[in-house]
């Protein structure tokens, strides 16, 4: 994957947290809603239930009492204009290229939709974070919380989707886990978020549903960014994409699925408590979108079969 020469990225968009502590106040504030992502500490839970058979959420919710600086506040600054060279080669500046190029392209999309398009925030942390969701830690991993309309992750992320989860890596595969996130997003601005019953577990739960959809609503994006035009440069997001970089997209995504990690964790796999979608699902769904899906299309919550 390669940003197109000539590229410059906007800063100002992405909150950069140091040292655990407070988050950012957001849009909203309490606990309206879970969090909702594919991240380590959802791992964390679903080992938990399939182990030890009780629901370990409270744990992951208080992670990062451990990760943080007792009793100080988080060290926050904005991050920078980037320019494409400076994306193709450092993840802080690939986080804001991507960051700019999911504003470009839903805030063109869904106006087509009759749903004006809302910038999340975007908080890349290390450490601790408040969230409107709760609290979460670096073990939490990339997520979205729908009562503060906001991005989390911590770039270490994808050390650990390569070193523990065993995907194939790559830049492209890091635009997919941001533009999941992303997904979420556009599912709570168009009310997908607000019809899903969450709270379940099962292969044909709405949580996975939701996962799916996101997994879709990224393929679209990551479909679209070897056409899609920064109005700041009148130059295209990226080259054209390569069989190896999507590729490396398809692995992180079946790295995540919970068959996947259900094996690896227990060496059984159990249905009933996927959250998230099999391996072969969040592929497929990311492929409908990939190659041409529409938003309709991308809707796992009224498809009759995933």
């Amino acid at each position: 994957m390669t940003f197109q020469d000539g590229g410059r990225f906007g800063g100002g968009r992405v909150r950069s947290q140091r040292g655990g502590g407070r988050g950012p106040g957001g849009r909203g504030g309490g606990r309206r809603g879970g969090a909702v992502g594919g991240g380590v500490g959802v791992i964390v839970v679903l080992i938990g239930y399939l182990v030890f058979g009780q629901d370990l959420s409270p744990v992951v919710d208080g992670l990062s009492s451990g990760g943080g600086t007792v009793g100080g506040a988080a060290q926050e600054q904005l991050l920078g204009e980037c320019t494409a060279e400076q994306a193709n080669t450092t993840r802080e500046c690939r986080l804001v290229a991507t960051v700019d190029a999911n504003d470009t392209y839903w805030g063109e999309v869904l106006p087509s939709l009759g749903v004006g398009y809302v910038e999340p925030d975007v908080v890349e942390f290390t450490g601790g974070v408040d969230t409107g969701c709760g609290a979460a830690s670096s073990a939490t991993g990339p997520f979205y919380c729908p009562a503060d309309q906001t991005v989390y992750l911590d770039l270490g992320f994808y050390d650990d989707l390569q070193g523990r989860f065993g995907a194939s890596g790559g830049s492209l595969a890091q635009i997919y886990v941001l533009s999941h996130e992303f997904g979420h997003h556009i599912e709570q601005l168009t009310g997908l978020m607000d019809a899903a019953q969450r709270g379940g577990t099962g292969p044909e739960s709405d949580s996975v549903r939701i996962e799916l959809t996101a997994d879709c609503l990224a393929g679209m994006l990551v479909g679209h960014l070897a056409s899609t035009v920064d109005p700041d440069t009148g130059v295209t997001y990226l080259e054209p994409i390569t069989e190896q970089e999507l590729a490396d997209a398809l692995s992180a995504a079946s790295a995540v699925g919970d068959d996947r990690i259900q094996a690896q964790a227990t060496g059984t796999v159990n249905p009933e408590a996927w959250t998230h979608g099999s391996s072969e699902q969040r592929q497929r769904w990311f492929t409908v979108g990939y190659t041409g899906g529409s938003f309709d299309e991308c809707n796992a919550l009224d498809a009759a079969e995933l």
